[in-house]
């Protein structure tokens, strides 16, 4: 298990609110979701994507793009609502990347210490929220 994994709950403004605990490459991004707890409160909106098919939350709304029927097009609102998302989920890759700024988290983490990757993407994720409070064009939450 060369390549470790977490998973990143931004908010509104991008922010990093939780990191799941780090896992082998090979383990699967719906298996990671079940047993990570949820923090989600009743009526907010989680944005999936196809490595969370049939991953549901009780009380949350499942935001995924509708995808083309097969020698069709999609109809107007669908493209429209399709956009909308798109624009949302674009924020939250910005923010993904912003976090593999630091390179550290990109690269193969040689540290054998039990936790110490987990505290490596912790503190790329604190230096992130630090980076999105101090610009000036997005209000401080």
């Amino acid at each position: 298990m060369n390549k470790r994994e977490a998973r990143r709950l931004a908010g509104v403004h991008t922010r990093s609110l939780l990191m799941s605990c780090t896992n082998g490459g090979r383990v699967h991004d719906k298996r990671i979701a079940e047993t990570t707890p949820s923090p989600w409160p009743a009526g907010s909106g989680l944005f999936q994507d196809l490595g969370f098919l049939a991953f549901t939350l009780p009380q949350v709304d499942i935001l995924m793009p509708t995808t083309k029927p097969r020698g069709q097009e999609l109809p107007l609102e669908e493209k429209l609502a399709n956009q909308a998302l798109h624009h949302r989920r674009r924020r939250i890759e910005h923010g993904n990347s912003s976090v593999k700024r630091c390179r550290i988290v990109k690269d193969r983490i040689r540290l054998g210490k039990q936790g110490s990757r987990a505290l490596v993407m912790g503190l790329c994720c604190a230096l992130h929220n630090f980076r999105v409070r101090l610009t000036p064009w997005q209000p401080m939450v």
